[in-house]
C-alpha cells in the first residue's frame, strides 16, 4: 500500500484535511460565520485567501469548516452502509431460501438511482444530518449487499466451509469466522468508494436545498448560494467545487490503492510480470 507514492500522498492529504477541519477554530484567521456587508464579494487576496461571499463571510474559513460536515456524513454513511449491506449479503448468499426475497427487494432499490432514492427519503423525512445519513445509508447499502452476496456465493462451497457444516458448527460462527474474513477485501474497497459517493451525494442534496440547515456551512449549500453570482464572483463557487473534486479524487485513489494492495490476484500478476522481466534480462 505504501510502496506507491500516490497512495502515500492521498492518505497524507486526507489526514491533513481531517486535522485542519477538526482544529479550524484554533487557527482560522477569520470566523466562518462573521458577516460584514462592507466586504461583500471581494476577490481572493492576502487578507481573504478565497475571497468573500455575498454576506462578506470568509470563503476559505467556510470551506474548511464545511469539510467537517462532508467528512462526517461520508464516514458514517460508509460505515453504516458497509455494515447493513454486509449483513444482508451474508444472509442472502448463505441462506438460499431467503435469497430470492432479499434480492428482489434489493433489485427494486437498485432500480432507482442512488441520488434519486436518497432525495425521496430526505424529502419524506426532512432535512437534517441524521436524516441524510439514514437516506444515504439505504441508498448505498444495496450495492454493498450485491457485492457481498456474490463473494459469499463463490466461497460458500469450498472444502473448509463444508467441513465446518459437517462438524456441526453453528451458522453464526461459519458466517463471521470463516466466510467474512475471506471476503473482507471487496468490502473494504467498496467502503472507500461509498465514502466518496456519500460526499458527492451530500453536496448534491444540500445544493438542491434538502440537505442540512442552511446556517451550517457545507460545500453543497455554498455552491447553491454561489450559483447566482457565478458571472460576477466566480471564486465563490470555484473553491467549494474544487474542495469536493479534490477530496473525492483522493478517496478514489485510496480505494484503488487498497484494491491493488489487498487483491491476491493482482499480486500474482505483478509477480509474474516481474519474473518475466528478470528472465528476459537473464537471457539478454
Amino acid at each position: 500500500m505504501f510502496k506507491k507514492k500516490r497512495n502515500v500522498v492521498s492518505i497524507s492529504v486526507l489526514c491533513m484535511i481531517t486535522i485542519a477541519t477538526l482544529t479550524a477554530s484554533f487557527w482560522l484567521p477569520h470566523s466562518p460565520s462573521y458577516i460584514d456587508p462592507d466586504f461583500r464579494l471581494l476577490e481572493p487576496s492576502a487578507t481573504y485567501w478565497f475571497g468573500t461571499d455575498d454576506f462578506g463571510r470568509d470563503i476559505f474559513a467556510r470551506t474548511v469548516v464545511a469539510a467537517k460536515v462532508s467528512l462526517f456524513v461520508g464516514i458514517v454513511v460508509a460505515v453504516a452502509s458497509t455494515l447493513l449491506g454486509t449483513l444482508i449479503g451474508l444472509l442472502s448468499g448463505y441462506y438460499r431460501k431467503a435469497d430470492f426475497l432479499m434480492m428482489r427487494v434489493i433489485d427494486g432499490m437498485l432500480a432507482f438511482p442512488s441520488l434519486l432514492l436518497a432525495l425521496a427519503l430526505v424529502a419524506a423525512l426532512g432535512g437534517s444530518i441524521v436524516n441524510i445519513i439514514v437516506a444515504l445509508t439505504f441508498a448505498f447499502s444495496p450495492v454493498m449487499a450485491r457485492i457481498v452476496r456474490s463473494a459469499v456465493l463463490q466461497i460458500n462451497n469450498v472444502q473448509y466451509i463444508d467441513a465446518a457444516k459437517i462438524t456441526g458448527t453453528s451458522d453464526i460462527i461459519i458466517l463471521f469466522r470463516y466466510i467474512l474474513p475471506n471476503i473482507i477485501t471487496p468490502i473494504i474497497v467498496q467502503g472507500t468508494f461509498i465514502f466518496a459517493k456519500a460526499i458527492l451525494a451530500e453536496a448534491a442534496l444540500s445544493f438542491l436545498g434538502v440537505g442540512v440547515d442552511p446556517t451550517i456551512p457545507t460545500w453543497g449549500n455554498m455552491l447553491q448560494e454561489a450559483q447566482i453570482y457565478i458571472s460576477i464572483a466566480p471564486w465563490f463557487s470555484i473553491f467549494p467545487g474544487l474542495a469536493i473534486v479534490f477530496t473525492v479524487f483522493l478517496l478514489n485513489i485510496l480505494g484503488d490503492g487498497l484494491r491493488d494492495a489487498l487483491d491476491p490476484h493482482a499480486k500474482k500478476v505483478k509477480s509474474r510480470k516481474s519474473l518475466l522481466k528478470k528472465l528476459k534480462l537473464a537471457k539478454s
